[in-house]
């Protein structure tokens, strides 16, 4: 399968979680194996080639990739949750999304100093969640190496504010706001 051909498998809901939000639903993509095995093979040949120690995946999708990701690669897998899900000493930070704010942690003994880090997500919308989990790494002294998902929405301008930020950007597709 061709990362083309993922995109006729992505779910589109209208609106919901409220009125004038196109929500896009990778759950279609885990639930058909092609799918899901192009993904995996996608980022892990890709992490490969740049070299990572660890993959932290976001709650909850991005647990699905990055484990099947980390699994393949044979890596260490870091769980970035929401607050209150971890049950050791954590680092927390807050941010805003497209529909309120958050707070996500992880594990403070999740990394290693200078390990290298991809965050995986399913999606880029505004890029909050993928920046705040990139700066918990940071300020672990770990480097964040890239940040990817599977969906990019680039008009809602996350990729750009990940860039900005410092981070490389990595996504499998792109949906424009009127697909």
């Amino acid at each position: 399968m061709t990362l083309d051909e993922l995109k006729s498998h992505v779910r589109t809901v209208v609106d919901w979680p409220e009125a004038g939000v196109r929500f896009r639903d990778v759950t279609p993509l885990f639930e058909t194996p092609d799918c899901f095995k192009t993904i995996v093979d996608t980022i892990c040949q890709h992490y490969e080639e740049i070299g990572v120690d660890r993959i932290a995946g976001v709650d909850a999708r991005g647990f699905v990739i990055g484990g099947a990701v980390a699994n393949q690669m044979n890596l260490p897998f870091v769980l970035v949750r929401k607050k209150g899900k971890l049950p050791f000493e954590t680092v927390s930070e807050d941010y805003s999304l497209e529909y309120g704010k958050a707070t996500i942690e992880v594990h403070m003994d999740s990394v290693d100093k200078e390990d290298r880090i991809a965050v995986v997500d399913d999606l880029i919308a505004t890029g909050g969640t993928l920046l705040a989990a990139s700066k918990l790494f940071q300020r672990l002294g770990a480097a964040v190496v890239e940040v990817t998902a599977v969906i990019d929405l680039p008009e809602l301008g996350g990729s750009q504010l990940l860039n900005t930020s410092g981070l490389k950007v990595m996504s499998l597709i792109e949906f424009s706001e009127s697909e």
